[in-house]
């Protein structure tokens, strides 16, 4: 009954500082009360009384009592806390992601791609109030699932993401375009894309710049992420007989002037990763560059606790005056 109490009047217990004081005067009271007779001797007087020697116990029943109602006094309650939260701040994010060949490179590890799909799993997961997108893009560009809250679909989707399904090549401009388009219809007040590429535009009817112009004319922020080690990287350059990949060093190129334009003129930022590790500290920044503002409500339900300390005070200040107006009557 009394776990987990809190008292909303503390101060009362100010008062339990008169009960030791209330017995010091009750024994002091009670010695000037008591007569004295001097005699030579008590063999005369056989009789004793347990009642009279038991007659402080009253006075500690009130003492009791009185502790009781001090306590009811500090109100003793339970707090039920039960919270709530409202998204005040929404963001909607597309990730354009680059699924060209050279996306198989070994720099990163398994692959590129591999490495983007595990790192970008955990940032869809650790924003679980916003809505997010997939644009998927080589030589030309699709949606692979447009935006949504529901984190598992995005999940799926992203997982299904593979090469071979669009013609190869990098048409940034492509991809960039059609986040745009999933995105410019939006009412949220912040909207994102997320560009990653790993090479330069070669591909596609949509300039890189038209695309980033679409986006500032929508209000919308880009993060540009070049993928790929300093120097050469272990890339396919061709297929064996079987129909698997042939690897060979190859330079990497990124065009990175172009995604750090694209990323000045949107409001956003450029990064580059050229491991796991910087790939995943820059999803990392990402995520606490773009926080989404949370409103928290707070319910309080208290439960108050000091009706079993008036009851208690009450039987016992019963028991007081049955005792008092019975067995000790003769006494007082």
């Amino acid at each position: 009954m009394f776990e987990n109490i809190e008292f909303a009047n503390p101060e009362f217990f100010w008062l339990l500082l008169l009960l030791p004081l209330a017995l010091l005067w009750y024994f002091f009271k009670r010695k000037n009360e008591m007569a004295s007779l001097r005699i030579s001797s008590i063999k005369g007087f056989t009789v004793k009384s347990w009642a009279s020697k038991l007659k402080p116990v009253l006075f500690g029943i009130r003492l009791l009592a009185l502790a009781a109602i001090i306590t009811a006094l500090a109100r003793p309650q339970t707090e039920d806390i039960s919270t709530r939260t409202k998204t005040t701040k929404g963001i909607d994010i597309v990730m354009a992601i680059d699924v060209s060949s050279s996306m198989l490179a070994r720099d990163l590890k398994p692959n590129r791609l591999s490495a983007l799909k595990e790192v970008a799993a955990n940032f869809i997961e650790e924003r679980p109030n916003d809505r997010i997108g997939l644009v998927s893009y080589a030589a030309e560009s699709y949606t692979k699932t447009p935006i949504t809250s529901d984190k598992a679909i995005v999940l799926k989707a992203l997982e299904e993401i593979t090469y071979g399904v669009l013609e190869d090549g990098t048409a940034i401009g492509m991809g960039l375009a059609t986040s745009v388009n999933r995105l410019k219809e939006s009412k949220a007040v912040s909207k994102v894309i997320i560009l990653l590429t790993d090479g330069v535009n070669n591909s596609g009817f949509i300039e890189p710049r038209t695309a980033a112009d679409l986006a500032v004319e929508f209000g919308i922020k880009t993060y540009t992420i070049g993928l790929g080690t300093n120097g050469n990287a272990l890339s396919p350059i061709g297929y064996r007989r079987d129909g698997s990949y042939r690897y060979g060093m190859r330079q990497v190129e990124i065009d990175e002037e172009l995604l750090e334009e694209i990323a000045e003129v949107t409001g956003g930022k450029y990064f580059r990763a050229t491991n796991n590790e910087s790939l995943e500290e820059i999803y990392d920044e990402i995520n606490k560059l773009e926080k989404t503002e949370i409103e928290e409500f707070k319910y309080y339900k208290y439960e108050e606790k000091f009706r079993p300390l008036i009851f208690l005070a009450g039987i016992l200040l019963l028991l007081e005056w049955v005792l008092r107006n019975s067995i000790f009557k003769s006494f007082i």
